[in-house]
């Protein structure tokens, strides 16, 4: 796939108004942002960003309803070779609003992330932490995750816990931008400038500080491995925005 940089003060505008999650978002919006392609809004106040999103993925699923077209039966192995088992959630059309802060800056109290969603991906999914449950581990829930290594919750809301499989298979690599998480900071994929990334040069939130093809003069950035805890560590680097529903 072709590789371009976006120049981070390049602006665009896109849906300029919005309700009442962001009354007063008139401002420009950075350009990077353009890249999330699955939302259905996106302004800004000038300090923040606000994203809309269905979060419902935009490639196949067991997931789906068997009337949906991207409906896709799915049987055999998994994340880390495990055998598939289906759990009896649907995916469901949500209504988020994911603000995060424009100009992400270091939160020396590295606020735990919550269960539920902590970040957006570039097709509106939402990513979640490296947990089931409260301090549950997802070695129960890794067999349920379809073919894109996705899985609905209770109550329908998909989301990815580990590498979203179809956007770093459409991207063409595994260094791409695959999204953002609540305090702002990017997500990259499990190697950069086509090496793998190991897990000791990341820090305990599972991120670093480096140039990448978005951000030529370097920026902290997470990034999503093979191995738990997946996406973020011991909690979020940046001040974290929020999310609604």
């Amino acid at each position: 796939m072709k590789r371009f940089l976006i120049p981070i003060a390049a602006v665009l505008f896109f849906g300029c108004n919005d309700s009442e999650d962001n009354p007063s978002a008139s401002a420009e919006v950075p350009a990077i942002y353009q890249k999330i392609y699955g939302a259905t809004s996106i302004t800004s106040d000038g300090t923040y960003v606000y994203i809309k999103s269905t979060g419902t993925p935009d490639h196949k699923s067991v997931y789906y309803p068997t009337s949906n077209p991207l409906y896709e039966d799915f049987s055999g192995t998994t994340f880390h070779g495990n055998t598939f088992n289906k759990n009896p959630n649907t995916i469901t059309t949500r209504n988020y609003t994911f603000k995060l802060p424009i100009t992400p800056e270091v939160n020396s109290a590295h606020p735990a992330t919550p269960l539920g969603p902590i970040g957006i991906s570039l097709n509106g999914v939402p990513f979640f932490n490296q947990y089931a449950g409260p301090n549950q581990p997802l070695t129960n829930e890794v067999v349920s995750f379809d073919q894109y290594w996705g899985h609905p919750a209770p109550g329908g809301d998909y989301h990815y816990h580990v590498e979203p499989l179809y956007l770093t298979s459409v991207l063409a690599t595994k260094s791409a931008l695959l999204g953002f998480l609540l305090d702002g900071f990017p997500v990259y994929g499990p190697q950069e400038n086509g090496v793998d990334v190991t897990e000791d040069a990341l820090d305990e939130f599972h991120g670093h500080t480096s140039i990448t093809a978005d951000y030529p003069s370097g920026i902290y950035h997470y990034h999503i491995t093979s191995v738990d805890p997946y996406i973020n560590g011991s909690g979020f680097y940046g001040f974290p925005g929020t999310v609604s529903n």
